[in-house]
């Protein structure tokens, strides 16, 4: 399906258009004119069957507001709501008149993203390296040299506890059994929660035995209630209770002191990864490497991983994906010393952090501005929905972090085509001051004339 040109009612005839109301020197103003949104009609209008169904919701506007929404820091209720009452995001996303209808539902772009994949979010992100070259932001010497570093995205999911864990499983093997018809002969709803709550006040008062008490009280609820649901349920489970049940006897069978916990009952691909870090012992999700240009981080590469992997294992991933995204090898790899003993055989030289045998001032030089990639990360999470991520499984994970990367990239965009907006807003300020004390100077020597 291509894309088509909407037909403007009669009414729209009469009302002003967008382009002419707005600032042409605004960011996103000229942002818009700089993407090529035609890119995105060929590669996503696959996805699409004409004449069959509801019609599709332009592609533009999708992919619009995916790029505001992680450049902002917003929701997918926030940046709709938002969407509304900013004329420039309407015209950054396609509209040619002021709209005064939300243009479509949160869920739209949940399912909009189920759709694409983790390979589409790529072409998104491909975009965004692309428009940098075109306006000369990103030039190919730039690539060359490239700072890498991992961190954790961390999952939206409660600080994982024994006695929290089995009350949930044991909430949703209770809900699933009524959802397929099974009845069971207890569901412990009463007494688990008393036991939770119990629990948690023990815990508090520092009194230990009696709250591991109450935690053996939930254990021994969820593993009545899986047997009898295991027993009922024969040969013929459905997916989805077959689904709870091995997660439930995977619960039951873990040890303290055991490798590949679960820690979430919703998101079972949840890994507990020790970064060192004073205020966060232990953080919970996945972890994430990320690439950017030694000169002007700009962000060429970001990548989510599963497994948590030694961090020289992930380098030779990390450079491939660089390489697809730019079209340029890199020559140059800094890294810090998590690195060392990495398995990378390729052509790119790789230079690690507190080597100091045969250092030369201009490696110095470099590998001093590999600490540039901290702040990056920083920015990242407080500013692009890094910090948490509310995206469902490991796509999901993958697809924030591509999202993440997105929004940073197109932050710096805004910024560039904000400077000079910036430096003539001031400079026209100061001519209109001064015109503005000329003629308050040329009225009152007109009064003292006569």
């Amino acid at each position: 399906m291509h894309a088509k040109k909407r037909v403007q009612s009669q009414e729209e005839l009469f009302k002003s258009r967008l382009d002419q109301m707005l600032d042409s020197r605004h960011p996103l103003f000229r942002l818009a004119k700089a993407i090529d949104w035609e890119y995105f009609e060929k590669e996503f209008g696959k996805f699409y069957v004409e004449n069959v169904g509801r019609p599709g919701k332009p592609i533009r506007i999708l992919v619009g507001l995916h790029y505001l929404k992680n450049a902002y820091d917003e929701s997918d209720e926030s940046c709709v709501e938002r969407f509304l009452e900013n004329p420039y995001w309407q015209y950054f996303c396609g509209f040619e008149h002021f709209q005064h209808d939300f243009p479509l539902k949160p869920t739209t772009l949940v399912k909009w993203r189920q759709r694409i994949g983790e390979e589409g979010i790529e072409k998104l992100f491909y975009q965004t390296l692309l428009t940098a070259k075109k306006q000369g932001l990103l030039n190919k010497s730039h690539l060359n040299k490239v700072n890498i570093d991992t961190t954790v995205q961390e999952k939206a999911i409660a600080y994982p506890t024994d006695a929290r864990l089995y009350y949930k499983m044991q909430v949703k093997l209770v809900n699933a059994a009524k959802k397929h018809g099974i009845e069971l002969r207890q569901s412990y709803r009463r007494l688990g929660k008393k036991a939770l709550v119990m629990q948690g006040r023990y815990a508090h008062a520092r009194q230990l035995k009696r709250a591991l008490k109450e935690t053996k009280k939930l254990k021994m609820y969820l593993g009545r209630i899986t047997r009898e649901l295991r027993r009922k349920a024969g040969d013929t489970v459905p997916h989805a209770l077959e689904e709870l049940l091995v997660l439930s006897e995977r619960l039951l069978r873990q040890q303290k002191h055991d490798n590949h916990k679960l820690y979430s009952c919703h998101a079972p691909e949840v890994e507990c990864i020790s970064k060192g870090k004073v205020h966060k012992r232990y953080e919970f999700g996945c972890k994430v490497s990320v690439a950017a240009t030694s000169r002007d981080n700009w962000i060429v590469g970001i990548q989510a991983h599963h497994g948590n992997p030694y961090d020289g294992h992930t380098l030779t991933d990390m450079l491939t994906l660089v390489d697809r995204m730019t079209g340029t090898p890199v020559k140059e790899a800094y890294c810090d010393r998590g690195y060392r003993g990495h398995n990378h055989t390729g052509d790119t030289i790789v230079h690690i952090a507190g080597n100091k045998r045969g250092m030369t001032r201009s490696l110095r030089k470099w590998l001093r501005r590999r600490c540039a990639i901290e702040p990056i990360i920083g920015h990242l999470k407080s500013d692009n929905r890094m910090d948490k991520n509310y995206l469902k499984g490991k796509v999901g994970d993958k697809i924030n972090a591509l999202l993440c990367g997105c929004g940073a990239n197109i932050r710096k965009l805004i910024a560039a085509f904000f400077l000079p907006f910036e430096f003539i807003t001031k400079i026209r300020e100061k001519i209109l001051g001064y015109l503005h004390l000329i003629g308050i100077m040329k009225i009152q020597s007109c009064q003292i004339l006569p």
